[in-house]
């Protein structure tokens, strides 16, 4: 708003988003344009949160949502709203699944696994999907039903998840159809009861279908479809087993090319099929009842191409050609007679009187009939399979505890022509709609009791009105079920009866007649207002087939009316639904093109209102719909509050200021634990805060600017007296260059004078010096020649002397030196040969074990006796390292000894089978973990190091004669299952440390009961990690092994707490990312105390601390895209636009990330190749190798072990 607004004015100087000015229209106040939302909202993941709820608030967070941050969810309530992305998402993978098991939802990004798991967490709830047809209801059930198998896991070998998930392919197959708004439309409701073990794993399912569209079987609209399974039938008609059927393309039967859409883009009907019948193999149905199905499917096909003529006589007569092919193939694949059925077809039976008459029937009405028995068999065919599968899907032996139901049904629906179908559909639609709007303020009168709020009664609209006309008393329901029971009764009959009774007799608010028709009928509708045809709205609901063709087929006929048996139905849902905790996931489909990130808003909002979002949103607008904590208000608006500024009296602050900056009592209320604010009053509270923050500003920059001029004031002064300094030294410096000149040449003179005479005296010097030296050199040199000479020849005779006595003495010392090696290197093979003798002689070995065999007896007799001792805990810990590996060995060595092989064999099988039962009973123990990992390493390499491979470079090492190969592998395969055993004990105190930072806003209407516990502290995690480093190093387990512990175990923390940072908006700002660094360098720290950097463990944290750079960096420039693109190398293109999509502004000094920043990143990021499939979220399941190297230990001697006494084995002796 670029200028203020008067009472009067007609137009309003705007400015838009993208910055255009426009002159906006008012005729009225009324016409004043609704108010926005402050920035903080901007993209509120609950629209509930919003300070005003509005229709245009409502679809411009939705669309914020949808189209710049790619967030397909949005809470609004206790209802999620699913927008259909036509896209696939990387948001349904197991890493996804395992990031928001076990959570508490209010901290995590709307999802469906959210709702999943707050279902879970309770039970006996039940999750309503809804919404028009394309979009995403079945996919929504399908990845809730997928989540519910993966978490809670399978009874079974055979999963119910597998047997649950091949339904779908079924139930696709045989009740979804192609029409005009989507290639895969469910033409049936279905809820599904998935049941619970009592230790939360799935043993059962159940499923119940509503509303199937069997009108479909019969006709289908321009540019639609029948049911696939009737197209991969003729698809798959050139198959060996399937040429019995007859069929023929679609296009030759009547059933299958009304719609003029034999074929979809991009479908692949034989594929189909066979995807089909491997799930009806999975769910135990046998091959000759599959084929049995589909001769019925067949035989439906044919029947709609039976050619029923009018007699040529009259009018009233039909007949059926006797060798009418289409009759022939129904006949025989269903095995009944052809000529009956063709005279039943054309003639039906009446009692007239007691008597029965057979009367001929039209063309038109064998028609009809023949539709009718099509009809009924699909609906038999479809009943049948529906109860073949939940017998498939319910678990022998256990019953369900609890349960969980899931379903998904058509949503609200009005065409340009609306029949008895949409009308069955819209009826259910209000019914649920009811439940709704009670069971969400119910909420809401629950909200208010738990804060102790003094509230009146909030009033809501009620659909009960519009029900009654459908269901009460002389209602729709009540005159169609009269007419059909008339003889003569008639659509136009009545209509003419809902006119009299619902518009002349007693008018209803919810009925209306329309202009221009007598035959139809309006109905005003919770989300519109529906104008309904009353053609074939009788025949529709009799359902009636002949008995003589049911006799023939020979199956009993139960006369009763379609909209009785549905009522029945609709009612036993409601009974259900109202026996559990309802979630409810509204599905919107954003455009008819069916385009990728496509949001048209005229279409969402219409489906907004037809499917009681608004209506949610109606009611919290009624109450309160802001609402924060104590804690999060005074966080926000603590500079718009008097007194006490600590947060511990965050709530008396709030209690006194809060009447001061909102003068009516009636626009907040104080709960609890929350204060509470009507529609509005948060934008206000924003607006004074920003002109406070507005007036602190103009006031810093007053001073600011002060500062400033002061600053430029003292810079001018100090400038002054420089400049007068450097000019008055500049006078005084000419002044003593002058005088210095002067000075210069009187110098200069002088030395001038006394060079030209110094010149001559030093050049006859010169020469008198040259002469005397050219002299005395001569001589000199004369004389150097002369003893040079003499000198040589004395140092020539004393070289040749030298060398003729070296050359001797060196033939005498190697003549010496041989005869010495000669002797030394014989009794050197003397010795040698004497060494191995006996090394390798029996008598030695014996004398080596003398005693062995008695300590063997003595063992055995004192293992007898000591059975079920065991020594404690704390005595085991406080052993030598690898005592009990080295006792074991050294009997082994002396069961080896005795020569029995089968013995040494099972002695160590039994020591593998003992140290497996020992991990058993510790299994949650590190120290006895520890231990026996130490053990189980030391006792493989003792082994490996004795084996005769080892032992052939070794002359101090005694070979094994037992081959133990097979155990030494059992070894190694033992330790490195106490490795992952003990990485699995604690992976779950360790999951999301680093991101466990204190509190964050929770979604409003979520309920506490379901709030998961509190992830571990980096404090706890260190304590943790702590623990695990004193008992590997007390057990003097080698480093390699240490390190690889280690750098698993930060792997599972730096994934978990990545993954945690993605799927939490509100861990993506500043501030948070500082506290992330900070945790995360108290982990190196601790690593790098430890020497465990080496290992690779430092390494796992490098996509969590580019995550937390990418957060602290500037996101503004080109500059600063470039510089984010090079840094995060160990992050996925994914990764990082959806950190920069996510990312919250910590404070006002902060900024979004913009549309065009993200733009060019994902522009620097096409050229990158990570080299790995694209994933958002880190596997938490990636498991590295473990090895286990051999390390030869030193040699064992039996002098060097000190056996304590509390082992009691005083029985082993000594040989």
């Amino acid at each position: 708003l670029l200028q203020d607004y008067s009472p009067g004015e007609k137009h309003l100087l705007l400015q838009l988003s993208n910055g255009k000015e426009v002159n906006y229209p008012v005729a009225s106040p009324s016409d004043l344009p609704p108010l926005g939302n402050p920035d903080i909202l901007e993209g509120e993941n609950d629209l509930t949160a919003l300070s005003f709820l509005h229709e245009p608030a409502v679809l411009h967070n939705l669309r914020v949502r949808f189209l710049d941050y790619s967030s397909i969810y949005t809470y609004c309530g206790i209802v999620l709203v699913a927008i259909n992305p036509y896209d696939q998402l990387p948001i349904y993978g197991e890493e996804v699944i395992d990031a928001y098991s076990g959570q508490d939802m209010a901290d995590m990004e709307p999802h469906i696994f959210s709702v999943a798991e707050e279902c879970l967490l309770t039970f006996q709830t039940s999750i309503i999907i809804s919404g028009e047809s394309g979009s995403g209801k079945t996919v929504s059930a399908k990845f809730t039903m997928r989540y519910f198998a993966v978490v809670g896991g399978a009874a079974q070998q055979t999963s119910v998840e597998e047997r649950v998930l091949a339904s779908n392919p079924i139930m696709e197959s045989i009740g979804n159809a192609k029409t005009t708004r989507n290639d895969n439309s469910s033409r049936f409701g279905k809820y599904i009861e998935i049941g619970f073990g009592r230790k939360g794993d799935i043993i059962a399912a159940n499923m119940r279908t509503y509303l199937l569209e069997k009108s479909r079987v019969v006709f289908q609209a321009s540019a639609e479809r029948n049911y696939h399974i009737f197209y991969q039938l003729c698809a798959s008609r050139e198959l060996p087993e399937m040429r019995a059927l007859k069929l023929d393309g679609p296009e030759r039967f009547r059933y299958t090319s009304q719609g003029g859409e034999i074929h979809i883009p991009g479908t692949d009907d034989l594929s189909d099929l066979e995807r089909t019948r491997n799930a009806f193999t999975i769910l135990g149905v046998q091959p000759d009842q599959q084929m049995e199905l589909f001769r019925i499917l067949a035989a439906v096909l044919h029947l709609g191409n039976v050619n029923i003529q009018a007699s040529g006589r009259s009018s009233d007569r039909s007949y059926i050609d006797a060798d009418d092919r289409s009759l022939a193939v129904f006949s025989k694949l269903l095995g009944v007679e052809g000529p009956q059925m063709a005279h039943w077809l054309c003639q039906r039976r009446l009692a007239v009187g007691g008597e029965m008459l057979v009367k001929p029937m039209s063309g038109q009405q064998a028609v009809e009939a023949r539709d009718a028995l099509a009809k009924h068999i699909y609906g038999q065919l479809f009943t049948w399979t529906v109860q073949r599968l939940n017998s498939a899907l319910r678990t022998q032996g256990r019953q369900s505890k609890s349960f969980i139901g899931v379903l998904d049904i058509y949503g609200f629906e009005t065409f340009d022509r609306n029949s008895f179908e949409q009308f069955c559909i819209n009826y259910a639609n209000e019914k649920l709609q009811q439940q709704f709007n009670r069971h969400v303020f119910h909420l809401e009168q629950e909200e208010y009791v738990r804060e102790e709020l003094a509230w009146s009664r909030i009033e809501f609209s009620d659909n009960q009105q519009c029900i009654n006309l459908i269901e009460g008393q002389l209602g729709l329901f009540d005159l169609l079920d009269e007419e059909c029971r008339m003889p003569k009764g008639s659509d136009e009959s009545w209509v003419r009866k809902l006119y009299d009774q619902h518009l002349t007799s007693k008018p209803h608010p919810h009925f209306r007649k329309p202009r221009m028709s007598n035959s139809a009928f309006i109905i005003l509708h919770f989300a519109d207002m529906v104008q309904y045809e009353c053609d074939g709205f009788l025949d529709k609901n009799r359902d009636t087939v002949f008995e003589e063709l049911i006799n023939i087929l020979k199956a009993s006929q139960v006369h009763t009316y379609y909209l009785l048996n549905f009522r029945q139905s609709l009612q036993m849902l409601m009974d259900t639904l109202n026996s559990t905790t309802p979630h409810y996931v509204r599905c919107i489909k954003p455009n008819d093109l069916k385009e990728p990130f496509l949001f048209d808003p005229r279409r969402t909002v219409q489906q907004l209102r037809a499917c009681g979002v608004l209506e949610t949103i109606r009611i919290s607008a009624a109450g309160y719909p802001s609402r924060w904590t104590y804690e999060e208000f005074f966080s926000r608006y603590r500079l718009l509050l008097r007194g006490s500024q600590s947060q511990e009296q965050a709530q008396a602050s709030c209690r006194q200021t809060l009447p001061e900056l909102i003068p009516d009592p009636d626009q907040y209320c104080f709960g609890k634990t929350k204060v509470f604010f009507r529609a509005g009053q948060v934008a206000l509270l924003e607006r004074l805060r920003a002109e406070r923050l507005r007036v602190a500003a103009v006031i810093i920059q007053g001073r600011v600017r002060g500062w400033l001029a002061r600053i430029r004031y003292t810079r001018i002064c100090w400038a002054t007296v420089t400049i007068q300094r450097y000019c008055r030294g500049a006078l005084a410096r000419r002044l003593a260059l002058t005088l210095r000149y002067t000075k210069a040449a009187l110098v200069i003179q002088k030395t001038y004078r006394m060079v030209v005479v110094r010149q001559l005296f030093l050049m006859i010097r010169q020469a008198t010096i040259i002469i005397q030296a050219f002299t005395r050199g001569t001589l000199e040199r004369r004389r150097y020649r002369l003893l040079v000479a003499e000198q040589a020849a004395v140092l020539l005779q004393a070289r040749v002397r030298g060398w003729l006595a070296r050359q001797a003495y060196r033939r005498v010392r190697a003549a010496v030196v041989y005869m010495q090696c000669c002797v030394r290197r014989r009794a050197a093979r003397r010795a040698l040969l004497k060494l191995k003798t006996e090394a390798r002689s029996v008598e030695r070995y014996r004398e080596l074990n003398k005693g062995m065999e008695v300590k063997l007896m003595q063992l055995q007799l004192r293992a007898d006796q000591e059975v079920g001792e065991d020594i404690r805990v704390d005595s085991a810990l406080s052993l030598p390292p690898g005592l009990p590996a080295s006792v074991l060995f050294l009997c082994v060595r002396h069961a080896d000894c005795s020569g029995d092989q089968t013995h040494t064999r099972s002695l160590c099988s039994a020591a593998v089978t003992a140290m497996k039962a020992a991990l058993k009973k510790h299994s949650n123990d590190v120290d006895m973990t520890a231990l026996w990992l130490k053990n189980g390493c030391l006792l493989h390499d003792l082994l490996t190091q004795h084996s005769p491979k080892q032992t052939l470079d070794s002359d101090k090492l005694v070979p094994l004669t037992t081959d133990l190969s097979v155990l030494i592998r059992a070894l190694s395969n033992l330790c490195i299952t106490i490795m992952k055993t003990m990485l699995v004990m604690l992976s779950p105190c360790l999951s999301g440390s680093a991101v466990k930072l204190g509190t964050s806003r929770k979604r409003a209407g979520s309920d506490p009961r379901t709030v998961g516990g509190d992830a571990p502290t980096m404090g706890l995690v260190l304590r943790e990690l702590g623990a695990l480093h004193t008992a590997l190093s007390h057990q003097a387990l080698p480093p390699t092994q240490m390190e690889q512990a280690f750098h698993q175990l930060t792997y599972l923390i730096s994934a978990s707490a990545f993954n945690s940072l993605l799927l939490r908006k509100d861990m993506c700002c500043w501030s948070r990312g500082m506290q992330i660094r900070y945790n995360v360098s108290l982990l190196e720290e601790w690593l790098r105390s430890r020497g465990l950097q080496a290992g690779g463990a430092v390494a796992t944290l490098e996509p969590l601390i580019q995550a937390v750079q990418l957060l602290q960096a500037g996101k503004k420039s080109e500059a600063d895209a470039q510089a984010l693109v090079q840094t995060c190398t160990a992050l996925s293109s994914q990764q990082i636009v959806k950190i920069l999509t996510l990312y919250t502004p910590s404070s006002d000094l902060d900024e979004r990330v913009t549309l065009n920043f993200i733009r060019t990143v994902q522009g620097l990021l096409k050229g990158r190749s990570d080299g790995q499939p694209p994933q958002l979220l880190m596997d938490v399941r990636r498991v590295f190798p473990v090895t286990f190297p051999y390390l030869p230990p030193p040699v064992l001697h039996a002098e060097q072990l000190v056996i304590p006494d509390s082992l009691k084995i005083s029985f082993l002796r000594r040989a």
